[in-house]
């Protein structure tokens, strides 16, 4: 996918977006051009499965420093497909590079590392993505349901999911008492 500006970078869920599996979340823009996007939300985690659950299902051995790698709900499409967010230390042969920040992998192989202790320094998997059609994204952002700023690992790779949408928030200045779930135009 061609670079359309949004790559890399957080979209941060409104007060009014209109989908309740949305509300209050941070997803990541990992691509984005004139055919779609595509995305993870990063402050969703999956309760009803561990990592170490993830390895055995995979029947890939688990170690005791697997047990802290977060699994999150990465958004409502193909939710059995898993993705690896993580820092650039680790790059496989089909790791998708995002705006120079950060890889994503979607192959059981960094599973296999990460269980022998070869994996990325930071990371976090996704069980699904968020996707959008052409034009779609933009239309939503004008129709006030997302803002964006700079992505950060800290708040990407951080332990409470609770408090990302407030750290994106005050990223950009905003405090989150003083947004509207009612929008306009000028």
């Amino acid at each position: 996918m061609e670079e359309a500006g949004l790559e890399g970078r957080f979209l941060i869920a409104m007060p009014g977006i209109g989908d309740e599996r949305f509300h209050r979340s941070v997803i990541l823009v990992c691509a984005h051009s004139d055919q779609g996007a595509m995305g993870l939300v990063i402050n969703q985690r999956a309760e009803s499965i561990s990592f170490d659950e993830l390895l055995e299902q995979l029947e890939i051995e688990t170690n005791d420093t697997t047990s802290s790698t977060p699994i999150r709900i990465g958004g409502p499409v193909e939710s059995g497909r898993g993705f690896v967010l993580h820092s650039s230390d680790y790059a496989g042969d089909t790791a998708l590079d995002i705006a120079g920040k950060f890889m994503l992998t979607g192959t059981v192989d960094i599973l296999r590392d990460i269980a022998k202790g070869e994996g990325p320094r930071e990371r976090m998997i996704a069980l699904g993505y968020t996707g959008w059609a052409p034009g779609q994204l933009e239309q939503e952002i004008q129709q006030n349901g997302w803002l964006s700023c700079d992505s950060e690992s800290e708040i990407i790779f951080g332990e409470s999911d609770d408090d990302k949408w407030v750290a994106a928030l005050s990223k950009m200045g905003i405090s989150p008492g003083l947004l509207s779930a009612e929008g306009g135009s000028a």
